[in-house]
């Protein structure tokens, strides 16, 4: 209750009319201030467990605007970990020898899996050894559906995950990309595309670019996976490894995809499997208005 200056007892209704603004004006409370900690809450919460995730992902996974997300992440300075600086290109690189095998997916936008697989290989290192991480990942779903870690980045890196990649799907692509590094144009690993009849494709030298896909995959992988020297043993670090390729595949989502690749893939298959079945049903139906 409000007393005024000659003690005369005021309702809210009376004070709004005396001040000239609504009675509803006065129970106001900014919400706005409450509302953007708590989404600076969750988006804290999800970077937590996706530290390389921008606004877009953050906004994927919380289903929310990306502009309000952008706007709180300036607003309380919340930034994602920093990127990975992109390493210089070798002039020697540039002056060498162009591939036996041009780009042939350059124009090719895939619209199944299994239509262009990508290759490359990166390193770590952990307790002043370099070790070796390969990785075959399928275009259309971006899953990495091939990997392999080895001491040494020679063929026999990149050809167990080529087989784990083949025994994975129980298939091979219709193309094969990858760069000119002397892991990929070794004879064994040619003559494994040759033996499939896998179209080969290469990037051009200095061009890392033309194998965007997983020189960011490679960027956003070792975010998400941290510092090496955070695991006291080489099997730990594997392990991590191992579950950090099942996080990308099963959870993390992909900017372009907006989900996961692996749940990517499934829907893909079911729109198939129904597709299928409205075909095979108007199939029947034509076949049975003939035989009528």
């Amino acid at each position: 209750m409000i007393i005024n200056s000659d003690n005369q007892k005021l309702t809210k209704t009376d004070l709004a009319k005396s001040i000239g603004v609504s009675r509803s004006s006065l129970y106001y409370k900014p919400i706005l201030p409450l509302k953007d900690l708590l989404v600076k809450t969750r988006v804290e919460e999800v970077l937590s467990n996706n530290p390389s995730y921008g606004h877009k992902r953050v906004a994927l996974e919380l289903k929310m605007n990306k502009k309000k997300i952008l706007r709180v992440m300036k607003k309380f300075n919340i930034k994602p970990y920093k990127r990975r600086v992109k390493k210089p290109v070798k002039l020697d690189d540039i002056n060498r020898e162009p591939a036996i095998f041009k780009n042939e997916i350059k124009d090719i936008i895939p619209n199944k899996p299994n239509e262009i697989w990508v290759a490359d290989f990166t390193y770590t290192k952990f307790q002043n050894r370099f070790y070796y991480l390969a990785t075959v990942m399928d275009l259309f779903t971006r899953e990495i559906i091939g990997w392999n870690i080895l001491i040494n980045h020679d063929k026999y890196l990149v050809l167990e995950t080529l087989n784990m990649a083949m025994q994975k799907t129980n298939t091979a692509p219709d193309y094969h990309h990858s760069d000119q590094g002397s892991e990929y144009d070794s004879i064994q690993y040619i003559n494994k595309l040759k033996e499939y009849n896998i179209i080969i494709s290469m990037s051009g030298k200095g061009h890392p670019w033309e194998n965007g896909f997983q020189e960011s995959f490679y960027s956003q992988f070792k975010l998400d996976l941290g510092r090496p020297d955070q695991f006291d043993t080489l099997a730990e670090l594997i392990e991590a490894i191992y579950l950090k390729m099942n996080y990308y595949n099963t959870t993390r989502i992909h900017t372009s995809l907006k989900t996961s690749p692996i749940k990517f893939r499934n829907q893909y298959l079911l729109k198939q499997t129904i597709l299928n079945i409205k075909n095979l049903k108007n199939i029947n139906l034509q076949t049975f208005r003939q035989s009528v």
